[in-house]
């Protein structure tokens, strides 16, 4: 019951027993107290306990009614730290909150150490969390969710796997985003960086790929060599070349690989021109350069290469050469595969 029903009703129901009183015995009764007369009606000393007992009543309702309306704004408060908290592991940037309540306290202090990984939709959510769950999910199934047009982008850190996920989504349908990467690869994680050098290597030309030369990696370089050998305009010549293979730590079979693919581009005396210079500065070219010498039948200067290293080097060049001084139609594709080169056993 509300309390101004309540005094209303109280009262009422004292005015009702007063009157009747009176109605049976309308003389006044005299109580003297330390000297003190009270003179009143007796409807009046009929009524008076009531009314005392209504004062008390209200009093103890406004004390508990207080008290629990100051309890119900800590549970609404506890309430809306425990939304945001579960908003914020939603999104894994789980972050402390505080409650008020132990009996809420002791249980969700745990989300401010823990992401939650939603499976399916929940029904009956407030629009806040409905909105971060929808969103969450679209990200999870490979959808592109614009953040600033949500006004959330400023919420999750560099490392949060969820903007990670979306920035990988982002990259298969924006061009224009795989290139901004590609100038500014420290703004992004090393995923990112990694998906959008593959995605660059697999479309683009060297031409546009050159000014990120020092982007590439060694596996990207060889994707793009290898649309080379397709019928792509890729624009590689030997100045672009030269800036790849000077930014790159290539190994053997790589310097191989090279080989293998600007032997159909350049000319002998290019190739030959360019091997050279490249084991000179580093070894793990040396077998790219003789397999070029056996390429083009330059025996006299294979054998003068391999007479100025180690006897125990380059054994499968050596047998090659021995085989071809009684056998001129041997080839190296006749005793080994080309991958397999720098395997030298």
């Amino acid at each position: 019951m509300r309390i101004g029903l309540y005094i209303f009703a109280a009262l009422m129901l004292a005015a009702i027993v007063g009157a009747f009183t009176n109605t049976i015995n309308p003389n006044n009764y005299l109580l003297e107290v330390r000297g003190i007369h009270f003179d009143f009606p007796v409807a009046v000393w009929i009524v008076l306990p009531m009314l005392l007992l209504l004062v008390f009543t209200v009093m103890h309702m406004l004390f508990y009614g207080l008290k629990n309306y100051l309890k119900l704004k800590k549970w609404q408060r506890d309430a809306a730290a425990l939304d945001d908290a579960f908003y914020w592991s939603l999104i894994n940037e789980p972050k402390d909150q505080k409650y008020v309540l132990d009996e809420i306290k002791n249980s969700a202090m745990l989300l401010s150490k823990a992401s939650i990984d939603m499976k399916e939709g929940v029904e009956g959510l407030n629009p806040r969390l409905a909105k971060i769950i929808n969103l969450v999910q679209k990200i999870k199934n490979g959808e592109y969710v614009d953040l600033k047009e949500h006004k959330i982008a400023k919420l999750f850190s560099e490392n949060n796997p969820l903007l990670i996920q979306n920035r990988l989504n982002r990259l298969k349908f924006d061009k224009e985003f795989v290139e901004e990467v590609m100038k500014a690869p420290s703004l992004f994680s090393k995923s990112v960086q990694n998906k959008a050098l593959e995605i660059f290597a697999a479309h683009e030309t060297f031409y546009k790929a050159r000014k990120y030369a020092k982007v590439f990696d060694v596996k990207n370089f060889k994707t793009m060599l290898k649309r080379v050998e397709g019928t792509e305009d890729m624009g590689l010549n030997i100045e672009i070349l030269n800036e790849f293979i000077g930014g790159l730590k290539l190994e053997c079979s790589d310097f191989v690989y090279v080989a293998s693919i600007t032997k159909k581009q350049f000319t002998p005396d290019q190739n030959l021109m360019l091997f050279k210079k490249y084991q000179q500065d580093n070894p793990k070219a040396q077998n790219a350069y003789l397999y070029l010498l056996f390429e083009y039948e330059l025996l006299e200067e294979a054998e003068k290469y391999l007479e100025e290293q180690n006897e125990n080097e380059f054994v499968k060049f050596r047998a090659l050469y021995e085989l071809k001084q009684e056998h001129k139609k041997y080839k190296l594709d006749d005793l080994v595969e080309i991958d397999t080169i720098c395997n030298d056993a």
